[in-house]
């Protein structure tokens, strides 16, 4: 107990220094179109390169800057390096439409979240309708009539918003009319097996159908196979996210990919 401890704490110390000498880079993982099957978006995907102990899983690191709060001057960090990443390297001639960047609940309602956002956009020289963000539903049930203030500032800026991990959570059918999303993405557990399990394939078309029914984007993620690709685009997914496509790539990688699939 004593050395988990011990090891707890020093890999804190690591992230409090991590962040100050930012020692964070993003990968990309691009977002398929089932109609045209080319990139349309790219999701900003963190990973810290730490000096000694090499690229540091963002499951070990991830929840330890959630419980201490260092995941908001992280947050900063990774919107304005995707922000700037976007900006300085693609166009509309790449076919990107955006890129989506995650945001924690903590994140969200920091005192001054909308002027960081603001003031990225500023310094970065993004276009706000260039910029998604992911909320998962753990956001949408901790204060409802804030969630949908942020969201409706957010969204009269021009930035994207999408509901993450969708069908994972908890958060009532009744708010989600409330909030003024524009993609909801279902969760990759439900995609695992959704061409072999009924539970699963009637999960997917449920959510296909409210998401339709809403007119919001639907992205499906965690995508492997062919199969599940080809049932997805049956079922009227409009952006698929997966392995079977490509797994997240550094940004030289990434444009390598996208001048392949252009060609």
């Amino acid at each position: 107990i004593n050395t988990r401890a011990f090891e707890h704490l020093a890999l804190e110390a690591s992230l409090r220094r991590a962040i100050e000498k930012d020692e964070f880079v993003l990968h990309f993982q691009p977002l398929i179109s089932s109609q045209s099957h080319r990139a349309v978006a790219v999701e900003a995907l963190v990973r810290w390169e730490h000096p000694e102990l090499g690229m540091v899983s963002p499951a070990r690191f991830i929840p330890m800057a959630e419980e201490t709060g260092l995941i908001v001057p992280m947050g900063q960090l990774v919107m304005e390096k995707a922000c700037r990443a976007f900006a300085e390297n693609w166009t509309s001639d790449d076919g990107l439409e955006y890129i989506s960047v995650n945001v924690s609940a903590r994140q969200f309602f920091q005192e001054g979240f909308l002027d960081m956002v603001d003031s990225t956009l500023e310094k970065t020289g993004m276009e706000p309708r260039h910029l998604e963000l992911e909320l998962t539903e753990s956001v949408f049930i901790q204060d409802v009539d804030r969630t949908v203030e942020l969201l409706d500032q957010l969204r009269k800026k021009g930035v994207k918003l999408a509901i993450d991990d969708f069908g994972t959570g908890f958060s009532s059918l009744s708010y989600l009319k409330r909030f003024p999303l524009g993609t909801l993405k279902i969760d990759q557990s439900f995609i695992k097996d959704v061409h072999r399990n009924q539970d699963d394939l009637a999960i997917v078309r449920a959510i296909i159908a409210l998401a339709r029914a809403m007119k919001l984007r639907i992205v499906a993620e965690g995508v492997e196979t062919e199969d599940q690709s080809a049932l997805l685009i049956g079922e009227g997914c409009n952006i698929l996210q997966g392995y079977l496509f490509s797994r997240p790539l550094p940004l030289l990688e990434l444009n390598s990919f996208l001048t392949s699939s252009v060609s």
